[in-house]
């Protein structure tokens, strides 16, 4: 079990003005951040990013999100750190996401949920070293 996990603050939430809210709730809730950048993916980076869901029939449309604005991505570390995340940010569906979740707080629909958690130990290590190089991680 991985001590780390990679999250992406979403261009909806991003554009609300939600960055410091989610981020203030990573904090609170016993995560360190291990590396942290602002950036806009562009079409063929979030097509890379997503390529595992190619054959959905979604992914132009987030694909297309995705490249629509300014994103935080960030490596977090704590004890148990992809499951602990995946309980901070809620389910994919705001509506059906526990209160108190990042998801239930800042997300508009399943396509506009805010933030991007890694769903297993192994893709927070392959998400975290897409955006993140070792001279970028503290």
């Amino acid at each position: 079990m991985s001590n780390r996990t990679f999250t992406m603050i979403k261009p909806d939430a991003f554009s609300k003005g939600h960055s410091g809210g989610i981020l203030d709730m990573i904090l609170k809730s016993g995560f360190r951040i291990v590396a942290l950048k602002m950036t806009k993916l562009s079409q063929e980076k979030a097509g890379e990013f997503y390529a595992v869901h190619k054959a959905r029939p979604f992914y132009g449309e987030l694909v297309d999100f995705m490249s629509s604005g300014p994103i935080i991505a960030a490596i977090l570390e704590k004890d148990n750190a992809v499951a602990d995340f995946r309980k901070l940010i809620g389910a994919t569906d705001p509506a059906k996401a526990d209160a108190g979740t990042i998801r239930k707080l800042y997300a508009a629909s399943v396509g506009e949920n805010a933030v991007h958690g890694s769903d297993s130990d192994e893709n927070a290590k392959i998400e975290g070293d897409f955006f993140f190089s070792g001279l970028e991680r503290y």
